[in-house]
């Protein structure tokens, strides 16, 4: 009876348990009814082979490998494979393909070569002997190359050329980048196309935008024009460059250097920014400035912000600054090319011998020509020359003659009494020159004349007074050697009885205080009322601008005839 109550408890436990688990199968079955379960997909990563004329085993030749022959065509994550022949690493999912070797991947990407090795697992591939790597249009060359199908990298290092368009890369070793199209290349490095050609050691190269960027010592040589730079970006489409870090431009004896430097080859046209030097060895000048741009297909250029011209051709240097240099050049591409430089506003010049001011220049290489306007100022040793406008005429460089036009004054202070001056007034005066030096000078219309005469080079001893139409002094040592005049009026004064009115010429004054003392002075404007520069900047149309071709030859007053040479010295007059 016990045996029995004890199978029929366990018969009931079973058929609980059954139920039980018959049920909960149903209900999962009805649940699965409304959603079914999706299946996890396998990715396949093998290598497939998906034909080969003859398949072989040589267990002497390579045990581990299935040897192929004839028309080898693999398949592997999107690519495409085909060789002559090929031994198959099926457990290492892997490949050695030989004899006309051609990869593709997708339609924009090809691979040849004479070899490879391909890894499935890492999904790389070695290329070996005659590679070429074609990807859009760009078009590496090279011997041996190793690419990274997952990270899109190209490398090639045993030498390789890279054709992209009309640029043509050459290097040691390199990488390039099949989704961002970004090369780098390094060793023996150079770019070149139809107008331009670089050497470097390292260069990024951006294949989609045809960027080339520097980032060491190299030199660029387009057409005359050449670059050194260590860094900086060089658009090979567009053949324009943009350097950095004190790049340096030259061309046929001319220099450019900033601290960034902008040039477009087509163009022909340079810009430079911050610390702009330029430099003419030809010529023997030299600009500086914090901006300066230069148009070499129409010679055309301009210097600004603290701006400098140099002129180092004579043995003493001549600095000169303006507000802005402006250069124009005509004529260009012809044997009567000629160029005129303006400076405005603000000009100052010294040099050891010269000093000058006014507010604006120009300077004429046709006819060898500095014309200095409104209230121009020039001082040689111990003399001021003033007057409405001044001409300075050039021969080889050195100063032939001057011509002052309107309000001339000339004054001369004494070295042995610094309160007596030697001054000559009239409508225009000339002054010609020797070996640069004063050699005779003229006055002409409405002469005054108030002059000192002294013992020896000790002391003033008399003062003469003198009205006259015209006015010769012959210099000799920078000293007088003789004095022509026609009829004169006038009157002798002894020192202490020399009139008020007649002790200085109407008009007289001494602008020392205006005078550059030195090459660094030439930046502090100082008026002759005394007053320092103010912010406000006069405009560009108030610069007397070259005369157009059309409108040569040059204003009247400059084509006025040059006075005949100096004369040997006539007899003084009492």
């Amino acid at each position: 009876m016990h045996r029995r109550g004890s199978l029929w408890l366990m018969v009931i436990t079973l058929s609980f348990f059954i139920f039980h688990f018959s049920f909960s199968e149903a209900q999962a079955q009805k649940g699965k009814s409304k959603r079914p379960a999706r299946r996890a997909k396998v990715h396949d990563s093998r290598v497939h082979l998906e034909h080969a004329d003859v398949l072989h085993f040589d267990q002497r030749l390579n045990p581990d490998a299935t040897i192929l022959n004839g028309k080898v065509h693999f398949t592997h994550e999107g690519a495409r494979l085909y060789c002559d022949s090929a031994y198959f690493y099926e457990a290492s999912n892997s490949f050695e393909a030989f004899g006309n070797v051609k990869m593709y991947q997708g339609d924009t990407l090809s691979l040849f070569s004479d070899y490879a090795y391909y890894d499935g697992n890492e999904q790389i591939g070695r290329a070996r002997y005659n590679v070429v790597l074609k990807h859009r249009k760009t078009v590496l060359y090279t011997d041996s190359l190793d690419f990274d199908r997952i990270y899109n990298n190209v490398y090639f290092f045993e030498g390789g050329k890279m054709i992209d368009g009309n640029t043509t890369l050459t290097s040691d070793w390199g990488e390039y980048n099949t989704k961002t199209k970004m090369s780098v290349f390094n060793y023996d490095v150079k770019m070149k196309n139809p107008d331009m050609f670089l050497t470097t050691d390292t260069l990024y190269y951006d294949n989609h935008k045809s960027m080339a960027h520097i980032v060491g010592p190299s030199d660029i040589t387009s057409g005359d024009n050449h670059i050194y730079s260590e860094l900086g970006y060089y658009d090979t489409k567009l053949e324009r460059a943009q350097l950095l870090n004190r790049s340096i431009l030259t061309n046929n004896g001319k220099m450019l250097v900033g601290d960034s430097v902008y040039y477009d080859s087509r163009m022909g046209f340079s810009q430079a920014f911050y610390d702009v030097v330029y430099v003419d060895s030809v010529n023997h000048n030299k600009f500086t400035g914090n901006y300066g741009e230069y148009y070499e297909n129409t010679g055309y250029a301009m210097c600004t912000d603290s701006a400098v011209a140099i002129d180092y051709s004579q043995g003493d240097s001549l600095f000169l600054h303006a507000d802005t240099f402006k250069l124009v050049t005509f004529n260009i591409e012809t044997d009567s090319v000629y160029r005129k430089v303006h400076a405005y506003h603000h000009v100052r010049a010294f040099r050891t011998d010269v000093q000058a001011v006014c507010d604006s220049l120009v300077y004429n290489s046709k006819d060898s020509i500095v014309t200095l306007f409104h209230d121009p100022i020039m001082w040689n040793n111990g003399q001021q020359l003033v007057g409405d406008i001044v001409h300075i005429y050039l021969q080889d460089t050195v100063i032939d003659h001057t011509h002052i036009i309107g309000n001339a004054f000339s004054i001369q202070q004494l070295k042995s009494d610094t309160a007596c001056y030697n001054q000559v007034s009239s409508r225009e005066m000339f002054s010609f020159f020797v070996e640069g030096k004063v050699r005779e000078a003229r006055a002409k219309d409405n002469v005054l004349i108030g002059y000192f005469f002294e013992e020896g080079d000790t002391l003033p001893i008399i003062y003469n007074y003198q009205e006259t139409s015209e006015l010769r002094m012959f210099i000799k040592n920078q000293k007088l050697e003789s004095v022509w005049t026609p009829k004169t009026t006038g009157t002798m004064y002894p020192l202490n009885q020399i009139p008020a009115d007649r002790r200085h010429l109407p008009g007289f004054a001494w602008y020392e205080y205006v005078r550059p003392v030195n090459r660094y002075d030439i930046f502090n404007w100082r008026g002759k009322d005394g007053k320092k520069r103010t912010d406000e900047k006069k405009k560009d149309s108030d610069l007397p601008l070259a005369p157009e071709e059309s409108q040569e030859p040059a204003p009247e007053e400059s084509q006025e005839p040059v006075p005949e040479e100096p004369q040997e010295p006539a007899p003084a007059t009492e």
